[in-house]
């Protein structure tokens, strides 16, 4: 069978399935959504975020890019973090990183090239400013590893200083930023950091 056609074939056994569960299931997720968590990570296919989280539809907002990255001129994540935060007033914002991540390894190599090269120099900026800490690595998979882990840091970090986020904290509201890192190898998650709404938030600048 072809993949694709297999895909739909999967898709109209999981509706008739959800249907003979709770026949208003559609019905409830078809007029408005209002989720918990805004959830920002890479698009690695081996990391579903309903599936190592236990969540179930309408309770993460997802953005998923190469090496979950924060960019101050990336329209899309900035957009998508404006509607979670300021319309759908999501109280908790994740960074999930995770090791073993080929868009960390690949800017580490720098074997890239083209858009994919251009977007991981911000992987390269996050190691430049940490040159010391991961040259005392020894270890390749080592300094990897840390690599992911200051990349979701980095990312918090420039989360924190958005235009969406000041507004956010500056109205008052709470969202709580946190940085993750994911397992692939057991299937852990484990927090590196939460940022929480400063008591001295003010608008940001025009």
């Amino acid at each position: 069978m072809n993949p694709a056609a297999r895909l739909l074939l999967e898709n109209k056994s999981w509706v008739q399935e959800k249907q003979a569960l709770d026949p208003g299931y559609f019905q409830r997720f078809s007029m408005s959504q209002r989720p918990e968590f805004l959830w920002i990570g890479c698009s690695d296919s081996r990391i579903p975020p309903n599936e190592i989280t236990v969540t179930s539809a309408g309770e993460l907002f997802i953005h998923r890019n190469i090496a979950n990255l924060i960019v101050e001129d990336d329209l899309n994540v900035l957009s998508v973090l404006q509607y979670a935060v300021l319309v759908l007033q999501v109280p908790h914002v994740i960074v999930c990183g995770h090791l073993g991540c080929g868009g960390v390894r690949a800017a580490m190599t720098r074997e890239t090239s083209g858009p994919l090269d251009q977007w991981l120099d911000n992987i390269r900026g996050v190691a430049d400013r940490n040159a010391a800490e991961l040259g005392a690595l020894t270890d390749e998979n080592l300094r990897w590893d840390r690599l992911v882990e200051l990349n979701v840091l980095a990312q918090v970090e420039k989360l924190a200083r958005t235009p969406v986020i000041q507004t956010a904290w500056a109205r008052g509201a709470s969202p709580r930023l946190h940085g993750w890192v994911y397992r692939l190898d057991d299937g852990v998650l484990r927090e590196l950091v939460t940022v929480e709404r400063p008591s001295t938030a003010e608008p940001p600048q025009p």
